[in-house]
């Protein structure tokens, strides 16, 4: 589904990774609603489907909660809604885009 930036040794093997995601959130454009609530991972096309509880923080990015993963995500315009922090949300990222980083706990 993405890019894996790790050994290719590893393949097949149980990793931690953090995402890497190059778009920012683009209310209306690549981001909105979800559908319902709950965690999910998919790809449509070209595009990988992250469904979490979006996160602000004080600085003006977010994160998105996938469960036990969180990913973050810079905010561009427009402006997220007043009622968004704290919703479930939809954000579609160009496959190209995305990425994952193994690393050792």
């Amino acid at each position: 589904m993405v890019l894996w930036q790790g050994a290719l040794g590893a393949a097949g093997e149980e990793h931690h990774v953090e995402w890497t995601v190059d778009e920012d959130i683009v209310w209306g454009t690549n981001a909105g609603p979800a559908d319902s609530a709950g965690p999910a991972l998919s790809q449509d096309g070209d595009h990988i489907v992250f469904q979490g509880r979006l996160n602000l923080t004080e600085d003006g990015a977010a994160f998105l909660e996938l469960g036990a993963t969180s990913v973050l995500f810079d905010v561009a315009e427009p402006a997220l809604p007043d009622d968004a922090d704290g919703s479930w949300i939809e954000v579609r990222a160009d496959r190209s885009g995305v990425s994952v980083w193994p690393y050792r706990l």
